[in-house]
């Protein structure tokens, strides 16, 4: 039988061997994950498909709630400064690994000196750069970790200390970049303390088994602090990139929720599972990057050409049929603390027909014809979705005298293409870690992991780094505005469309918030029969 069937079997088995011997039946959660997840190691973790597992058996001081607001999770309290430089937490008492071990301060700081290690190469420790010296330490300014601003006063007290306020610190502190990890377990074994035999847990879910491929199996860690909430007894996340095939398997009953969603069937999902659909806004963009460290991408003429070309208003409703908005600009709209207008193009209300018609007078004026095209490939994650949008898009570019050539490979060896520099356009996502522009403007800046284009403008990286130390809110926006404006202005990226989430969830999952970040925490999920 296939992995799902025999995963099928083995639930029912165990269910009716509960039901005989007269105790509750177990739950098992099934959820159609996406891609490969490349590690356990939470300073490894690059996409969406891997926070859901790493975030189920790891938690850090704060946590989110079902509504993916910061709570406290391993904290028991904190405390701010007045200055807002200096965070204090207190770690809950029966806070602990699920070895029994209790959770220390000193696990915060592992993690935190393991992300932010230099040599490691970490796409995300960015991310913790609000953090004292924290930057200079990863870029090798600063030797000497002590001197990081994060501390453990004691074993069940962390200090943080900032190198200016920073509005969305505790947000940042969701996240796995923020995540403690076990030194008494690394101590012992050094990195294989993600391997099985090793792993322990501080969340709700430990792994125990990891079949790639397949599937990674978690189940309920009985020494979480708050394991009498937990109601999910284990959870498989499956491993699927073809949502055609993951809808079909939801159909059959093999899986209780996916986390993506052959936009062709929408809505045929609409009217045939009624209520099981769940598309809403959340904070991220859908963008095409160019490679910009090779010609003919280091030209911004051409880049304007091929963003100009890309009709951007079909795309929701037409391509994909979930009707998702066009983006023009960089930060989602409704992101937190950015008032004013949102970024509006200069040709944006150009008809389709004069943007076309000006972007191929551009490209012919830069030598290319019918006779000599442009000929490019164009790199995308295996996925439904975005093969349908790859040949839209190749489909808009021929006029202006484009060739496309379509590579897809799997979600993983695409993501290790476009760090590598290994590509001339590829496609790309970014789902907010948090809630304020700075999330967004931070990867368009030089030399960030995750500026997969390379694009660079000192004046732009001196914006971004303004607007940082910058306390009056009006005038914080102001230079967020004028940073956003000028990395499209250069056409720094491709923006393509503001996400909407969109996942399929059983009725028999209960507790399931959608929400602007679209993070699904397991712990506050139940499943009725």
């Amino acid at each position: 039988m296939k992995f799902g069937q025999v995963a099928t079997c083995i639930a029912l088995a165990l269910g009716l061997g509960m039901l005989l011997s007269g105790t509750a039946v177990a739950s098992t959660l099934r959820i159609s994950n996406g891609g490969q997840v490349g590690s356990l190691d939470p300073s490894k973790v690059d996409g969406d498909w891997e926070n859901r597992v790493v975030g189920d058996y790891l938690e850090g001081l704060m946590t989110e709630d079902p509504a993916a607001e910061a709570v406290p999770g391993q904290a028991a309290s904190y405390t701010v400064s007045p200055d807002g430089l200096t965070y204090t937490f207190k770690i809950r008492d029966d806070a602990k690994w699920s070895d029994g071990v209790p959770v220390t301060a000193a696990d915060f700081v592992e993690g935190m000196q393991r992300e932010l290690d230099p040599a490691a190469g970490n796409s995300y420790a960015y991310l913790q750069f609000p953090i004292k010296n924290a930057e200079a330490y990863n870029s090798k300014k600063l030797a000497d970790f002590t001197q990081v601003g994060i501390k453990a006063v004691d074993d069940h007290t962390v200090q943080y200390t900032l190198g200016q306020p920073t509005p969305y610190f505790l947000q940042e502190l969701t996240h796995y970049t923020a995540y403690p990890v076990p030194k008494h377990v690394i101590d012992k074994v050094g990195n294989d303390w993600i391997k099985m035999e090793n792993i322990v847990a501080n969340g709700p879910y430990k792994p125990t088994e990891n079949l790639p491929g397949s599937y990674i199996h978690s189940v309920k860690n009985a020494d979480y602090w708050d394991a009498k909430d937990v109601k999910i007894d284990d959870v498989f996340y499956y491993v699927l990139e073809d949502q055609t095939a993951a809808l079909n398997r939801y159909r059959a009953g093999e899986f209780d929720i996916l986390t993506d969603l052959p936009t062709d069937q929408y809505q045929w999902i609409q009217d045939n599972l009624p209520g099981q659909a769940h598309v809403k806004p959340f904070l991220g963009v859908y963008y095409y990057v160019m490679n910009q460290s090779k010609a003919p991408f280091s030209d911004k003429n051409v880049r304007e050409a091929l963003s100009m070309a890309v009709n951007r208003e079909v795309i929701g409703p037409s391509v994909l049929g979930t009707g998702e908005l066009p983006a023009y600009g960089w930060v989602p709209p409704g992101t937190a603390n950015y008032p004013g207008d949102q970024y509006h193009a200069s040709w944006q209300d150009l008809s389709h027909d004069d943007k076309v018609a000006k972007a191929k007078s551009i490209m012919e004026a830069a030598g290319y014809s019918d006779a000599n095209p442009l000929k490019i490939q164009l790199k995308y994650n295996t996925n439904d979705n975005h093969k349908r949008i790859a040949v839209a898009i190749a489909a808009m570019w021929q006029p202006i005298h484009v060739q496309v050539e379509l590579f897809n490979s799997e979600t993983r060896v695409h993501y290790d293409a476009l760090q590598s520099g290994d590509f001339q356009v590829g496609r790309a996502g970014w789902l907010m870690d948090y809630n304020d522009p700075d999330n967004m403007l931070q990867l368009l800046e030089t030399g960030n992991g995750n500026n997969y284009g390379r694009y660079s403008n000192k004046d732009y990286d001196a914006l971004v780094a303004k607007e940082r130390v910058t306390q009056d809110t009006a005038q914080r926006s102001a230079i967020m505005h004028q940073a956003e404006a000028m990395a499209m202005n250069d056409f720094a990226v491709i923006p393509i469309y503001y996400y909407v989430s969109k996942n399929v969830v059983s009725p028999k999952v209960q507790g399931f918030v959608d929400n602007a970040k679209d993070i699904h925490r397991t712990r506050y999920l139940t499943l009725t029969p």
